[in-house]
């Protein structure tokens, strides 16, 4: 018997199965240092304010190292000072994604990211940075008050208080959050949960005769 049937047949089951099941695909090239000399060039353009070219090199740098994380960062802070903030978003994105470590970089890109998602309305995809932001830098308490009071303008209370929320978490012995969070809670007619909150300011800050005042003129409103 011939083996050139066999041979056919197998040819045959080979291409089959490749077709079904073909090899990956490589993924990209990386070439470090291509994208380190990128970028290098790109900080050099950037502290002569030629800011196009800068963006070019650094969008090369990036092109040579997709995850290269200074490259991306550089990248998005050009964009945010020119203001195109539709294109630094999706890039600090990436950076918040990509970076494991707490660093000043990771702080500056989730706090920028929150305050770009608000101005262009998205509270919704605003929210989780904000909430990020306390967490990493609890100490900025000035930032939490312009996020909270963002969201109340706006008409969205609930989110205010969830700021609000987390950052008595964050610095539980700050007491003006407690008294912030009552006022929110006030304004939206949840006067038990607002007398909670100006309690808990009286507590911290017991020689406060403004927290007193509150405690006592919420108390009056419930006994009405």
């Amino acid at each position: 018997m011939s083996r050139l049937p066999v041979l056919v047949v197998l040819c045959t089951l080979a291409a089959t199965a490749w077709a079904q099941n073909p090899a990956p695909s490589p993924g990209p090239v990386i070439d470090t240092e291509l994208a380190a000399r990128m970028f290098r060039r790109g900080n050099v353009y950037s502290n002569l304010e030629r800011y196009e070219e800068a963006i070019g090199e650094y969008r090369k740098a990036i092109a040579a190292d997709p995850n290269f994380l200074d490259a991306i960062r550089n990248l998005a802070n050009v964009y945010y000072f020119l203001e195109r903030n539709d294109e630094a978003r999706p890039l600090l994105a990436r950076y918040v994604e990509l970076q494991t470590e707490v660093t000043a970089g990771l702080i500056a890109a989730v706090s920028t990211l929150g305050e770009l998602e608000r101005s262009a309305g998205n509270f919704e995809a605003a929210l989780p940075y904000d909430l990020r932001a306390i967490e990493l830098d609890p100490g900025n308490d000035s930032q939490v008050h312009v996020m909270a009071n963002a969201y109340n303008n706006a008409g969205d209370a609930d989110k205010a208080i969830e700021v609000y929320r987390a950052a008595i978490l964050a610095m539980p012995e700050n007491a003006f959050f407690d008294r912030s969070l009552g006022r929110i809670l006030e304004q939206e007619g949840r006067l038990e949960e607002a007398l909670a909150a100006y309690e808990s300011a009286v507590a911290k800050d017991p020689d406060s005769d403004f927290y007193a005042g509150l405690v006592e003129a919420t108390r009056r409103r419930l006994d009405r």
